[in-house]
């Protein structure tokens, strides 16, 4: 009977990952931890598991916790998806680490990979992460770790070099890539067989095959109809000239490399609006529209159908020893070999009883590799800002962001880094020389 702790339950993966979970009959005697510091949001979230459960009659436990604490003992799996200061993707603190590098001339659209939105974002949060893993080493030291939380590559790094607890970061932007691609080709996805490897949003498709085929002729052959690529032109783009379709998606992906959002001109061109930031959560997840603190039997139950999240399959896996096969972020233990030792891959991965276990790709073509390492450049130093405590550190991040040393000298990189730093420190006390103990843990209001 495993058990398996959420921290951050009141996110968007909280429900859905629940569902996952009994979805598969492995995994339906499961005890469930749900835990958030936002007691209302975990209200909402519980009170729709429950009713769930009830509905389809499953043996699944489910226990509620504000202090993760009470709900990590002896816990097998540990599912992070966590959001400190504020709204993941509205409010303050997003807000300023959108608008304070506009003003500057940096136009982000995600600002949580890489760029300086990302790594305040990871400034915040890697101390935080910290805490969480010092409670798993005292309290559940075996357990396995799936992170959703982003920056995915400066955490998985941190908590493999800070911690031996065993980790796995987990995304879904191979699944929802290859999907695209199955369609574009016109195959059925189960179907599909591909290769994916390189950075976390930043992976390529280094194979894209049904049977003996190869479909990349099929996906080659659409640059010439701008139609069938609409919303899509930076990925395209990429393709024409690098010759492999990328992970995540056309912002994500035009946010990360120096040729698509330096000028109005190119974001015009290439169709990428700027960012706009609502204050409060501009939509409400199922659990969170219908479901009432306290009543099991109001508003609507989902059928029990998996979601494209690996995480339920991984679990599954360990749980069975039937062999799951997923894309995975882990450190690179010579995996790829031409990006840097010890930094975070995203790379297939095989999964069974005895945990996850990454395979070697070897060396990426030698022009995505050096698109891969402009980003790792940024995750290292990143990193290092937060495990040395080292303001500094995090300034050379910023510096070396693709599309921020494209845009702004280094003068007025300190200036945003600057003002970013003065909008944030009240959560950045980590970094504060005389700062001892715990740091805060605070979320949107």
């Amino acid at each position: 009977m495993p058990k398996i702790v959420i921290l951050g339950a009141g996110s968007g993966f909280g429900g859905r990952l629940s569902v996952d979970i009994m979805s598969r009959p492995a995994l339906q005697d499961s005890t469930i931890c749900l835990c958030d510091i936002h007691a209302e949001r975990l209200d909402k979230v519980q009170a729709y598991v429950r009713r769930t459960i009830a509905k389809h009659n499953l043996p699944t436990q489910l226990e509620v916790s504000l202090d993760r604490r009470e709900v990590l003992p002896g816990a097998d799996f540990v599912i992070t998806s966590v959001s400190v200061g504020g709204g993941a993707y509205y409010g303050f603190p997003f807000s300023a680490e959108v608008g304070i590098p506009r003003k500057y001339g940096v136009d982000q659209s995600v600002a949580d990979t890489v760029s300086p939105g990302a790594v305040f974002r990871f400034l915040r949060t890697g101390p935080v992460q910290q805490q969480f893993l010092r409670d798993m080493e005292e309290l559940c030291p075996d357990a396995l770790v799936l992170n959703h939380t982003n920056p995915m590559c400066m955490l998985t790094w941190l908590h493999s070099v800070d911690t031996s607890i065993r980790n796995v970061g987990i995304c879904h932007g191979v699944q929802e890539t290859t999907r695209r691609l199955a369609g574009w080709a016109g195959v059925p996805y189960a179907e599909l067989s591909f290769l994916c490897a390189g950075i976390n949003h930043l992976a390529w498709i280094l194979e894209l095959k049904r049977g003996n085929e190869d479909l990349y002729p099929r996906i080659r052959a659409l640059l010439d109809d701008p139609e069938k690529t609409k919303g899509e032109e930076v990925r395209f783009e990429i393709l024409k000239h690098f010759g492999y379709f990328s992970t995540e998606s056309n912002r994500h992906d035009s946010e990360y490399l120096p040729y698509f959002r330096r000028t109005p001109e190119l974001r015009e061109y290439f169709k990428l609006p700027s960012r706009e930031v609502p204050e409060e959560a501009p939509t409400a997840r199922e659990w969170l529209r219908d479901a009432a603190p306290g009543s099991p039997e109001g508003g609507p139950v989902g059928e029990l159908r998996l979601s494209h999240e690996y995480t339920s399959g991984i679990m599954e896996a360990v749980v069975t020893g039937v062999p799951y096969t997923f894309n995975g972020n882990v450190m690179n233990t010579g995996l790829i070999a031409n990006l840097p030792e010890g930094c975070c891959v995203e790379v297939p991965c095989m999964v069974d009883r005895r945990g996850v276990s990454p395979c070697h790709v070897g060396a990426l073509p030698a022009h995505l590799a050096a698109l891969d390492r402009s980003n790792i450049a940024v995750q290292e130093l990143a990193v290092q800002a937060v495990l040395n405590r080292d303001r500094e550190a995090a300034f050379h991040a910023c510096c070396l962001d693709p599309l921020t040393a494209g845009v702004l000298p280094l003068h007025k990189i300190r200036e945003m880094f600057e003002e970013l730093w003065e909008a944030e420190k009240h959560l950045l006390t980590w970094f504060d020389p005389a700062h001892t103990g715990r740091v805060p843990e605070t979320c949107a209001a």
